[in-house]
C-alpha cells in the first residue's frame, strides 16, 4: 500500500514541478494557443501535456524500481510494452501540436503505436470479460484488430472531447482513479502501476490547467490520456470496462460525426460571463450542455462533465469491482 501511495505522490510532485518549469519556456518559444472561451482570447501555453507525460513516466519508473528492489510484483514486460505504446502516442501528439497532422492521418497513426501491445498480448489471453455475459474469446481477432483499434479509438476520443479549462485532466483523472481502484480490488498490479501514476500526473496538472488555465494539455496530453486508458485495460483484461467508462466521449463523437467533425466553432460564445453555442448550433456534447442550461460558465461546464464522469465511473465500478 505504501508503495502505491509513494508512486501517486511522486507523480503529482514531478508533474507540478515540470509544469512550473515548462510554462514560461513554452511562452518564450511561442508555443501557445488562444483560449477561445475567454474575453479577448488570451494566449495560453500549449503542449503542457509534456508535464503529464513526465509525471506519469516518473511514477511508472518508480514502480519499476520498486519491482526490482522492493518486491512490488507485476509483469514488467507488459508494463514496458504499454510504456512504449504510450510514449509513441505522446510523440504523435508532440508532432501534431507542432506541425498539425491531418486528421485522417492522425486517426490511423495509433495503429502503429499499438504494435508493442500486440506483441506481448499474442502470448496472453485473447478473451474479454463482459458483465452479465461472461468471458468471450475473440482469438486472433483480439490481437490483430481489437488491440490496435482500441488504442486508436481511445486516443482519438480523448482528443475530441476537449478544449475547456480543466476538462481533459478532470475527466481523465476520474477515469484513471476508477480504473486504479478496480485494478487494486482485482489484484492487477500491471494496471495499477499505469493508472495510479496517471492519476497523480493529472491531479498535478490541474494546478495550472484549472480555470483560468495557465497551460493547455495539447494533443500530446490528450492522446496520452487515451493511450494510458487503452493500454491499462488491455494488459489488465478489462477492455469492456474501458469502453464503458468512455461513454461520454462516445456521445460527443456521434454528435460531432453528425456535424461532419467541425474544426471550428465547437467552442462557446461568451456572453455576460456564460458560454452558449456559437450561432446557436450544437456541434458537440459541450455545446449541447450549453444549450440545455441556457448558458453556463466555463468553470461550471467543466464541473458538469466531471460530475457526469463520476456517475459513469461509479456505474463501471459497481459492475466490475470484486468486493
Amino acid at each position: 500500500m505504501w508503495s502505491f501511495i509513494g508512486i501517486l505522490l511522486f507523480s503529482i510532485v514531478v508533474t507540478v514541478a515540470f509544469s512550473e518549469l515548462l510554462i514560461p519556456r513554452l511562452k518564450r518559444f511561442g508555443i501557445t494557443g488562444k483560449d477561445v472561451n475567454k474575453e479577448g482570447r488570451p494566449e495560453v501555453a500549449e503542449m503542457g501535456g509534456l508535464a503529464i507525460v513526465a509525471g506519469f513516466t516518473a511514477g511508472v519508473l518508480l514502480a519499476i524500481m520498486l519491482n526490482t528492489f522492493n518486491g512490488l510484483e507485476f509483469n514488467i514486460t507488459y508494463v514496458l510494452a504499454a510504456l512504449v505504446t504510450i510514449h509513441a502516442m505522446g510523440f504523435i501528439g508532440v508532432v501534431d501540436d507542432l506541425l498539425d497532422i491531418p486528421q485522417a492521418v492522425k486517426a490511423f497513426l495509433p495503429l502503429a503505436a499499438a504494435v508493442p501491445l500486440v506483441a506481448v498480448s499474442a502470448a496472453g489471453s485473447t478473451a474479454m470479460t463482459i458483465p452479465f455475459v461472461g468471458s468471450v474469446d475473440l482469438g486472433i481477432f483480439y490481437i490483430i484488430l481489437l488491440i490496435p483499434i482500441g488504442v486508436a479509438v481511445s486516443s482519438n476520443l480523448t482528443n475530441m472531447l476537449a478544449g475547456f479549462n480543466g476538462m481533459e485532466a478532470g475527466m481523465g483523472g476520474v477515469m484513471m482513479l476508477v480504473m486504479a481502484l478496480l485494478a487494486y480490488l482485482n489484484g492487477s498490479n500491471e494496471m495499477l502501476v499505469l493508472f495510479l501514476p496517471m492519476v497523480g500526473a493529472l491531479v498535478g496538472f490541474l494546478k495550472n490547467n484549472w480555470y483560468p488555465a495557465k497551460v493547455f494539455p495539447g494533443d500530446v496530453g490528450n492522446l496520452t490520456i487515451g493511450a494510458v486508458l487503452a493500454s491499462g485495460v488491455i494488459i489488465g483484461n478489462m477492455e469492456s470496462a474501458g469502453a464503458l467508462i468512455m461513454i461520454l466521449y462516445v456521445v460527443d463523437f456521434f454528435i460531432k460525426a453528425y456535424n461532419k467533425f467541425p474544426s471550428s466553432k465547437w467552442w462557446g460564445e461568451l456572453k455576460n460571463g456564460k458560454l452558449r453555442p456559437v450561432e446557436g448550433k450544437v456541434r458537440g456534447f459541450a455545446q449541447l450542455v450549453m444549450k440545455m442550461s441556457g448558458g453556463i460558465s466555463e468553470r461550471n461546464l467543466t464541473l458538469v462533465f466531471i460530475g457526469m464522469q463520476i456517475i459513469v465511473g461509479l456505474v463501471v465500478f459497481l459492475l466490475y469491482a470484486k468486493l
